[in-house]
């Protein structure tokens, strides 16, 4: 059995410490009340930290499910979506800023299952052999670019 490719770069999608946002803040509001000595609302606050950490955790492990991203020597990972770099042609160039029309890959389908690139996250265009175009995308689209062009290279110079 092959051992996994080492990981090249990475985006995680969705971190768990967001969990712990909601009941940081109902702890404040508690300490707020007790050293003000104001009525405290245990029950509120209990029950509203509870909800919004139930709440956010559903969405960190969809983030994590359909938001991240990994490269590795031979593949991309976008989501639950994984590409071969072998069906990789290029990549085409970043868009310019101030162009007048938008290029054709813009248009192109997003990697992933999800029906657009995520927000916050920029596109990158891809275009695939047999005449595919798509668009991989990333927060930071700029590393993602630099190490899926470095992996591409090294695969090439691999199969010649």
């Amino acid at each position: 059995m092959k051992p996994e490719p080492p990981v090249r770069y990475r985006e995680p999608g969705a971190r768990w410490r967001s969990v712990a946002y909601g009941p940081v803040f109902c702890a404040v509001i508690l300490v707020i009340e007790i050293s003000f000595g104001a009525p405290v609302h245990w029950f509120g606050l209990i029950a509203f930290a509870a909800l919004l950490a139930g709440f956010v955790a559903l969405q960190v492990v969809a983030g994590k499910k359909h938001v991240s991203v990994e490269l590795t020597d031979t593949t991309l990972r976008q989501g639950t979506e994984v590409i071969s770099l072998a069906d990789i042609a290029y990549l085409y160039p970043e868009a310019d800023d101030y162009r007048r029309r938008e290029e054709p890959w813009e248009e192109a389908r997003a990697l992933g299952e999800l029906s657009d690139v995520p927000r916050g996250r920029t596109a990158i265009g891809v275009k695939m052999r047999g005449d595919i175009m798509v668009r991989a995308w990333a927060r930071n689209d700029e590393r993602l670019r630099e190490h899926l062009t470095s992996a591409l290279e090294r695969l090439r110079k691999e199969s010649s």
